[in-house]
C-alpha cells in the first residue's frame, strides 16, 4: 500500500502529461487509494491475515489502481481511417401535453441508459422525470449517433441531452414571456410550470396547447419551434481519462489450489455523478467480469485445435454463488471538457480486478515462496506453483 501511494501522481498536479506522452486534465488517484484503504480498513486486515495464518487459512489481500480513457474524441478512430463515430445527438420535442419526447443515438445495452439521458433532460428542463420519453436505438427515428462504445454513454450522449434540453428550456421560456409580457430573464421552470416571482404562469401542457393546436392565441410575430436537435463530440482531450481503486480479499487452499473472493471494495472517480446506483451496478458487474476473467474463463482446445468449451454448459463464468459482497464508494471531479462534467464508468473494475486478484493470491502464497502471473489463476496453476503438480 504505501509503496503505491508514493508512486501515484498527486492530484493537485493536474493537468500535466504522462510519461506516454497522454493528457491527463484531472483523476483522483491519491484520494480514491486513501478512501479505499479506509473503507477496507486496511491496518485490520493486515492484522487479522497474520492470525488466519497461524490457524493455517491462507488469506491475501490485494490491491490496483487503474486509469481509464474514456468519451473518445473523433480523432482516436477517425486518424486511422475507422468509419467509427464520436458525434452523439438528441432531439427534444415538447408534446401537446406538456411532456418530453427525447430521440438519442445512444444505445442502451443495460448499462442505464434511459435512465440518465432521462435525467439529464428532466432536471435541465425542471420537469418531472415520468413526463420524459427517451426512445434511443433506432437509427430511423433517431439523430444520428455512435451508439454505445468505450465508455460514452453518459459523457458524450449525455452532453448532448443537456445542450438540447438548455436551448429548449430557453425556448419554452421565452413563449412564456411574449404570452404574459414578462421579462424572460425572471422566469423560470418548475415542475413542469413556468414561474415568476408571483407565482405560477403557465404549465408546459398550456404551452403544448397553444403551440400545437391554438397557434391563433399567440403574438403574431411568434412561430415557436419547440423542438430541438443538438450534436456533440468531445474535441477538447484524445481521452478523458477516469480512474479506480481496487481492493480484495481471497482465500487460497493450499491443498485443492481453490480460491475464494470474500470481499471486494471499489472507490471509482468517473467525474460528475448522474446516477450514483447505476455507477455502483456498473462497477460491480465490470467487477464480475475481472472475477471471471481472473479465476474462470478459458478456452480449451484440443490437440488437433477444436474448442471443446464452446457453449455456456461448459465456459465457466462467474454465477451467483461466485460473486462475492461488492462495496463500492465514488469520488467527483468533474472533466472540463464538457458542461456535464460527466467521465466514462464501468470498465475500471475490468481493467482492475485481475491485477488485484493475482496480487491477492500472490500475497496468500507470499510464505511458500510462490508466485502466479498467467490468468485464468486456475486450482491446477495454483498447485503447479505450489510444487504439488508437475
Amino acid at each position: 500500500a504505501e509503496i503505491r501511494r508514493r508512486n501515484l501522481l498527486p492530484d493537485d498536479g493536474y493537468p500535466r502529461t504522462a510519461a506516454s506522452g497522454e493528457f491527463l486534465e484531472c483523476l483522483s488517484q491519491q484520494a480514491a487509494f486513501d478512501r479505499l484503504l479506509s473503507m477496507m480498513e486496511y491496518d485490520k486486515l493486515r492484522a487479522e491475515q497474520s492470525t488466519l495464518r497461524e490457524r493455517g487459512i491462507h488469506r491475501g489481500i490485494g490491491l490496483c489502481c487503474a486509469v481509464e480513457g474514456t468519451a473518445a474524441s473523433p480523432a482516436l478512430y477517425a486518424a486511422g481511417g475507422a468509419p467509427i463515430s464520436s458525434r452523439e445527438a438528441c432531439t427534444l420535442r415538447l408534446e401537446a401535453d406538456g411532456s418530453i419526447a427525447c430521440a438519442t443515438g445512444l444505445t442502451d445495452q443495460g448499462q442505464g441508459g434511459y435512465a440518465v439521458i432521462a435525467q439529464i433532460a428532466a432536471d435541465t428542463l425542471s420537469v418531472p422525470i415520468d413526463t420524459v420519453r427517451v426512445i434511443m436505438g433506432d437509427t430511423a427515428t433517431t439523430p444520428f449517433g455512435g451508439g454505445t462504445w468505450a465508455s460514452r454513454g453518459t459523457a458524450i450522449a449525455g452532453e448532448a441531452a443537456l445542450l438540447a434540453a438548455k436551448e429548449l428550456r430557453a425556448r419554452l421560456l421565452e413563449v412564456a414571456a411574449r404570452m404574459h409580457e414578462r421579462d424572460v430573464t425572471k422566469l423560470s421552470i418548475e415542475q413542469g410550470t413556468v414561474v415568476d416571482a408571483s407565482g405560477a404562469l403557465m404549465s408546459l401542457a398550456e404551452i403544448g396547447r397553444l403551440v400545437h393546436f391554438s397557434t391563433h392565441e399567440l403574438p403574431d410575430d411568434l412561430e415557436p419551434e419547440l423542438i430541438v436537435t443538438r450534436h456533440y463530440s468531445q474535441r477538447e482531450q484524445l481521452l478523458v481519462y477516469a480512474n479506480c481503486a481496487l481492493g480484495v480479499s481471497v482465500d487460497v487452499d493450499v491443498e485443492t489450489g481453490f480460491v475464494t473472493v470474500n470481499k471486494v471494495w471499489a472507490v471509482d472517480d468517473c467525474g460528475r455523478l448522474i446516477n450514483p446506483k447505476l455507477v455502483s451496478e456498473q462497477i460491480r458487474g465490470s467487477v464480475v467480469q475481472g472475477i471471471g476473467s481472473a479465476l474462470f474463463e478459458q478456452c480449451l482446445y484440443d490437440d488437433e485445435g477444436r474448442l471443446l468449451n464452446g457453449d455456456l454448459a461448459n465456459y465457466f463464468l462467474p454465477m451467483a454463488a461466485e460473486i462475492p459482497d461488492i462495496e463500492c464508494a465514488h469520488i467527483e471531479t468533474p472533466t472540463q471538457a464538457t458542461t456535464l462534467g460527466a467521465k466514462g464508468c464501468g470498465e475500471a473494475g475490468t481493467i482492475a480486478a485481475p491485477g488485484a486478484i493475482m496480487n491477492a493470491i500472490n500475497d496468500a502464497l507470499a510464505p511458500f515462496g510462490s508466485e502466479l502471473t498467467s490468468q485464468p489463476f486456475t486450482p491446477e496453476k495454483v498447485l503447479r506453483a505450489l510444487g504439488k503438480l508437475d
